[in-house]
């Protein structure tokens, strides 16, 4: 079958995906209600509760769940092949990670727009609350850390140095957007349109300017600078407006990147399926956890009952925000699917590439390989190969400054619960969480192995700690269901198959990590796996006592 087939065939099951089976999850499952009032109005405070046109906050959310995951995961794993990889990024997606993104929204919005943590106190108990909080902070951490190694070493001379003059000007002008907008009652549609122009002609402005030489661990310390500033400023002077803007630069960059493919209608490079490429660990269950969001992602749970649960208008906007914004990564990771197999002239250069692990490993090459073959579906376009570069460019490192922003915002508030826990008050300020927070990411930014970057190394072990928080999510939400006595099949047998593979890969890694001495990792791994299985014991316990007891029908609708 061609790439052009089975991309035409994508997405005719994300249609039927979003129209049939998520109208199905909306009504019959969650049974959304507009008229309900949403946390945004509830607890309405300028700073974090914030009701926002669905419109922009789609953008937000798209933005902030998208980042790096869903281009750098499948960029890697296409190393078993494009059909393990393609079959997880569309199917996985419309059958898992759209339905966690979709339950762990509407279960937050139903409880003061709580992260996944809080909410977990009052689904499965005191304890539960304590353990996903600290899963949670580790998985920030090391995803964070990764993203500020990966940005730093694409803004480098070596990568995609045109892309530092559009990615600062953008901040600029996002804030003026969040400005103007909020504090002076502008036109959103004037100043999109203003914003976006002047966006897309600094991407030309980029490859004229001089180039900004930094060391890597430079653009490392600005880039938690700025993710710091990020998080104490308010919601709607910089994080929504830039999400929404950087959201409209995918859109573009999506299509753009599709018409070019089906105008050069390639040829697969890569191979169908890849047993046992050269030194890479076994396919199942690593496809799993390598492409990381481009599937299903434990992280989008934390957006969605962080952020955008605290954001929401109205409730039946969650089947477009959660399942929908999860559709549009897939669509993301699918174009990286296809630049990373479709994108290469010849199968030589595939193997070139992907000859083995050893090779297919590095995080900066393999973003690169996600930018030059999407620049080359959108020279096809006519436009010119320099330009077509720095724009890809632009949109990836955009992206995951997305993700940088919105989940060091998310450790805050993560944190600051951790101290009301413990009855640490000056933990609820929110200067203080956000230099723990930052503290936190820059300590794995900077981890090294044998004088190294760990960046792979951190990227499996988020990928697996990460999927883990995925079905731990999903118990949650089917424990919700349970005690709301609604159907639960549609998340609990996602929650079961993320649980089997993710710990069956995370007790892997740890052989891994024993077996190359890389202590670090040993200790947080075995201490994430212990307190997820703690986890999953005290939702069975609880499931166990709410039968016992017959307590289910007192738990009112909602």
């Amino acid at each position: 079958m061609t790439p052009v087939l089975v991309t035409l065939f994508c997405f005719g099951i994300y249609l039927v995906g979003y129209h049939v089976y998520a109208k199905y999850l909306a009504q019959q499952i969650f049974k959304l209600d507009a008229n309900i009032a949403t946390p945004s109005h509830q607890y309405q405070d300028g700073i974090d509760y914030v009701p926002s046109n669905k419109y922009v906050l789609f953008g937000h959310h798209f933005a902030s769940i998208s980042g790096l995951s869903p281009m750098l995961g499948p960029a890697i794993a296409v190393i078993w092949g494009w059909v393990p990889a393609l079959l997880w990024v569309v199917i996985g997606t419309l059958f898992i990670g759209a339905v966690h993104d979709f339950g762990a929204l509407v279960i937050s919005m139903r409880a003061r727009g709580m992260s996944v943590g809080k909410v977990a106190e009052d689904i499965i108990g005191p304890r539960a609350k304590t353990l996903f909080h600290i899963i949670i902070f580790f998985l920030i951490g090391l995803a964070m850390g990764v993203f500020v190694h990966v940005c730093a070493t694409l803004l480098t001379t070596a990568y995609n140095p045109e892309a530092i003059y559009p990615t600062g000007i953008l901040m600029v002008l996002a804030v003026l957007m969040g400005w103007s907008v909020y504090k002076k009652n502008a036109s959103i549609a004037g100043v999109t349109v203003i914003a976006f122009a002047l966006t897309l002609f600094t991407v030309w402005i980029g490859t004229k300017l001089p180039i900004i030489d930094l060391s890597l661990d430079q653009w490392k310390v600005i880039l938690l600078v700025y993710s710091f500033a990020a998080s104490v400023l308010p919601v709607w002077l910089l994080l929504q407006p830039r999400d929404y803007i950087n959201s409209l630069l995918l859109y573009l960059g999506l299509a753009g990147i599709f018409s070019g493919f089906f105008i050069l209608r390639p040829e697969f490079a890569a191979p169908a399926v890849q047993i046992h490429p050269e030194g890479a660990p076994p396919l199942f269950p690593f496809v799993f956890i390598v492409i990381a969001c481009g599937a299903v992602s434990g992280f989008h749970g934390l957006v969605s009952s962080g952020t955008t649960a605290k954001q929401i208008s109205r409730e039946t906007d969650a089947q477009f925000i959660g399942y929908g914004g999860m559709i549009g990564e897939s669509l993301l990771g699918l174009a990286s699917v296809l630049a990373c197999t479709a994108g290469f002239l010849t199968r030589d250069l595939w193997m070139e590439h992907y000859a083995s692990w050893e090779l297919a490993q590095g995080l900066g090459p393999n973003m690169k390989a996600f930018i030059e073959g999407s620049a080359l579906f959108l020279h096809q376009l006519g436009i010119p190969l320099e330009i077509a570069k720095a724009f890809v460019a632009l949109v990836a490192i955009s992206f995951a400054l997305t993700t940088l922003d919105s989940a060091t915002r998310l450790l805050r508030f993560n944190i600051s619960e951790m101290g009301e826990t413990i009855g640490f008050s000056p933990l609820s300020n929110r200067y203080l969480a956000s230099g723990a927070a930052v503290a936190v990411v820059g300590s794995f930014a900077f981890y090294q192995v044998d004088g190294r970057a760990a960046g792979l190394a951190l990227w499996q072990l988020f990928g697996t700690t990460n999927q883990i928080l995925g079905g731990l999510t999903l118990l949650a939400v089917t424990l919700y269901l349970i005690q709301k006595r609604r159907p639960y099949w549609a998340t609990g047998l996602p929650m079961i198959f993320m649980l089997v593979t993710t710990l069956t890969a995370m007790v892997l890694k740890l052989k891994d990590f024993w077996d190359r001495g890389t202590h670090l990792l040993l200790l947080l791994g075995g201490g994430i796996l212990f307190l997820s299985i703690w986890l999953a014991v005290e939702a069975t316990l609880r499931i166990a006592k709410s039968k016992q007891i017959a307590n289910l029908g007192q738990v009112p609708e909602g």
